[in-house]
């Protein structure tokens, strides 16, 4: 999918913008090699801009040297509210026969074409500020655990950062999900 000329110049603005105020997250790189890259990729500009349309604030987090590719994260202080009360992935949905919700953070996340952030990438996340301090973000389960129902999630509090389980197909109001995606 492609943005129209409006919202892509309004989307690099907003993300050049926010990159500058933030230096800290992304010490030594420069934001023209950045905007390179998201003119080249129109399908991975859309899909920033689902994140920011869903409140989760990218930014740039790293470069990948091996593969020279931009690494972005949701950055906003919360869970992404446009991404909340869901369940972990469809078999969760699937298996709750009433009160539903919308839908799932692996489907929601594979339709905006990112990824859930990893336990280590959370981490390190959780690095460059205080993140999810009210709110909890479920991340990349790994599959034996998935296997047994469960799914991990991640939050801040008493300023330690904790993984912790729930069941797959548990949902909460301030409960989303962060995603990944490189460019």
């Amino acid at each position: 999918m492609q943005l129209s000329a409006e919202a892509h110049e309004t989307l690099l603005s907003t993300l050049k913008a926010r990159f500058e105020k933030n230096m800290k997250r992304h010490f030594g790189l420069e934001w023209a090699g950045v905007q390179a890259k998201l003119e080249a990729n129109a399908g991975k500009l859309w899909s920033l801009n689902e994140m920011e349309r869903t409140g989760g604030e990218p930014d740039v987090v790293s470069l990948d040297k091996a593969t020279g590719e931009y690494v972005f994260y949701d950055c906003s202080a919360e869970s992404p509210p446009g991404r909340r009360s869901l369940c972990y992935d469809r078999a969760a949905w699937e298996s709750r026969k009433e009160a539903q919700p919308a839908s799932s953070a692996l489907e929601m996340a594979a339709a905006m074409g990112i990824e859930l952030l990893t336990e280590e990438e959370y981490r390190a996340l959780q690095r460059l500020g205080a993140y999810d301090t009210k709110t909890s973000s479920w991340v990349k389960t790994p599959a034996d655990i998935r296997a047994l129902g469960g799914a991990l999630f991640g939050d801040r509090r008493y300023n330690t950062v904790f993984i912790y389980h729930n069941g797959a197909p548990s949902y909460y109001a301030a409960r989303g999900f962060r995603g990944s995606l490189r460019v």
